[in-house]
């Protein structure tokens, strides 16, 4: 209560201050007279006066430089220098002698075969039991002509195919029967054996 009344008491104060100026005339009082002071500028530098115009250059006339003509002096012809050419004398050709060659003396021709390898008969014969088991098996059956190479024992050294009978297995039993079996008489020449050459056909069939 003494609190809310003190502060009744001050609102009253402050209002009745305000009715009657008493708290502008405090203001017054405490703020004092007001000094002024005149401040003088300085004055600004004059302007400088602008430059003054540029003089007109006077630019000399065109002279043209002077026309200079270099004259081209041709060259001077060349110089032919003659020189007579002594030719040297002949000399003489060597001719070598010529040499004829001897022809070696041509040998005598051989004297013909008199007689020509004769084969047995029953030599080249070939049965079932010469047949190969699969040509036998599968009735394989055919002419193989083969090309024999006989020496002076009459044997035959080389065999080869010269018509197939279109079945290997016979072709190649052919040539390993003749060279195994195949007897002839060798050929002569006067009346001396020689190696030689013949053409002998084997025909392959089954006897049944």
């Amino acid at each position: 209560m003494i609190g809310l009344g003190i502060a009744v008491i001050i609102h009253i104060f402050l209002g009745y201050a305000l009715i009657t100026g008493l708290a502008l005339k405090i203001v017054k009082k405490i703020a004092g007279p007001l000094e002024t002071v005149n401040i003088v500028e300085d004055k600004p530098p004059p302007d400088e006066p602008p430059p003054p115009p540029p003089k007109d250059i006077e630019i000399p006339p065109f002279v043209p430089p002077p026309e200079v003509t270099i004259e081209n002096q041709a060259p001077p012809p060349p110089v032919i220098q003659s020189q007579s050419v002594v030719a040297p004398p002949p000399q003489p050709t060597y001719v070598a002698p010529r040499v004829e060659a001897i022809a070696p003396p041509t040998p005598p021709a051989p004297v013909g075969v008199t007689s020509a390898a004769v084969f047995n008969a029953r030599s080249l014969e070939v049965s079932n039991d010469d047949y190969p088991q699969a040509s036998l098996r599968d009735n394989e059956e055919g002419s193989v002509r083969v090309m024999l190479s006989i020496n002076i024992q009459g044997r035959v050294d080389n065999c080869t195919v010269q018509q197939s009978s279109n079945f290997p297995k016979l072709d190649e039993k052919t040539c390993q029967i003749a060279l195994r079996r195949f007897r002839a008489k060798p050929a002569l020449q006067n009346g001396t054996p020689i190696a030689s050459t013949l053409s002998k056909s084997v025909r392959w069939q089954i006897n049944k």
